[in-house]
C-alpha cells in the first residue's frame, strides 16, 4: 500500500473504533474489562481515578507517562491522542500551570476527546486535528513528547521523528510506548489491513526502530523491550486479531513476533 492509502485506511478503521462500530483489543464491545486491560499493562489503580472512563478505549501497549517523569508545569504533546486516555493522566501530573497538547488525526476521536475534557472539567489540555508526520505544533514548543501504540501505525516513521525532533524544546525528552518486531513477520501477515491496523504489520524491527529514532537527530536512543505483544487480545469476537492469528502458521505465535517497547531520547 502506498502511505496515502494506508492513512487512510487507519483513519477509516479507527474512527470506527470511536464510534463503537467495531471492536478491536481490550475494547468493552468485546467482553473485555478495559480497566482491568490497563492495569495489565501498566497503569495503576489510582492513575487510573484521574482518567474518565469513556477514554480508555483500551487501545494501549504500555504506560508512557510512567517512564516520562512529568513534572509541575511541563508541556507534553501526545501523539495519537485517541479519546484522551494519556492525555488526562499526563494533565493531573503537570499540574494547572502545564499544559497537554492531544493530536490526532480521526474526527471521531478528536469529538470523544473534547467531550470527555468537557465533561470532566479538565481545562490544561487541548485536543488538535492533526498527522503525526506533520504535528500542528510549533517548533521548540513542548517538554515531552509521549505516544502510545501509534507510531508503528504510520507510513512514514522516519517522517514522525524528525517532526518530534522539531517540537521538542533543547534538552526536551521522548516517552513512547509501541510495539516492535524481533523478526521478519510471515508475508502473509505482512499483506494483511487487519494486521496493520492491529498494530503488528507496520511495526519496525527492534533494531531498525533505535536506528530510525537516531536518525532523527535525537541521542541517548533507548529502545527497551517490555513484554509481548499486549495490545493484541485475541478473542473471537476480534475480527482484527482473528484475522491476525489466521495469517500466521499452523504451529506459530504471535508472540515469536511482536514485543511491547518503550522508547527513549533526548534533543
Amino acid at each position: 500500500m502506498d502511505k496515502e492509502k494506508t492513512r487512510k485506511i487507519v483513519k477509516e478503521a479507527y474512527g470506527k473504533l470511536a464510534q463503537g462500530q467495531d471492536c478491536c483489543c481490550g475494547d468493552t464491545s468485546c467482553g473485555t474489562d478495559t480497566a482491568e486491560f490497563a492495569k495489565s499493562i501498566g497503569y495503576t489503580e489510582e492513575e487510573l481515578q484521574v482518567i474518565p472512563d469513556e477514554a480508555n478505549l483500551a487501545l494501549s501497549c504500555g504506560n508512557p507517562t510512567a517512564f516520562a517523569s512529568l513534572g509541575n508545569n511541563e508541556v507534553v504533546l501526545d501523539l495519537g491522542s485517541g479519546a484522551g486516555f494519556d492525555c488526562f493522566l499526563a494533565a493531573a501530573k503537570v499540574g494547572p500551570e502545564g499544559k497537554v497538547i492531544g493530536v490526532d488525526m480521526t474526527p471521531e476521536m478528536l469529538e470523544k476527546a473534547r467531550a470527555n475534557a468537557k465533561k470532566n472539567g479538565v481545562e490544561n489540555v487541548e485536543f488538535r486535528l492533526g498527522e503525526i508526520e506533520n504535528i500542528p505544533v510549533a517548533d521548540n514548543a513542548v517538554d515531552v513528547v509521549i505516544s502510545n501504540c501509534v507510531i508503528n501505525l504510520s507510513a512514514d516513521k522516519p517522517r514522525v521523528f524528525q517532526e518530534i525532533y522539531r517540537v521538542l524544546k533543547p534538552g526536551g525528552r521522548i516517552a513512547v510506548s509501541d510495539i516492535a518486531l524481533l523478526k521478519e513477520l510471515p508475508r502473509r501477515t505482512q499483506e494483511s489491513i487487519e494486521a496493520y491496523v492491529g498494530c503488528v504489520s507496520g511495526a519496525l524491527t527492534v533494531g531498525t526502530l533505535q536506528k530510525t529514532v537516531e536518525a532523527s537527530g535525537l541521542h541517548d536512543v533507548s529502545v527497551s523491550v517490555k513484554g509481548s505483544s499486549a495490545c493484541i487480545c485475541f478473542d473471537t469476537k476480534d475480527p482484527i486479531g482473528r484475522a491476525i492469528l489466521d495469517s500466521l502458521g499452523e504451529d506459530e505465535s504471535l508472540d515469536d513476533y511482536v514485543v511491547s517497547v518503550f522508547i527513549e531520547g533526548f534533543k
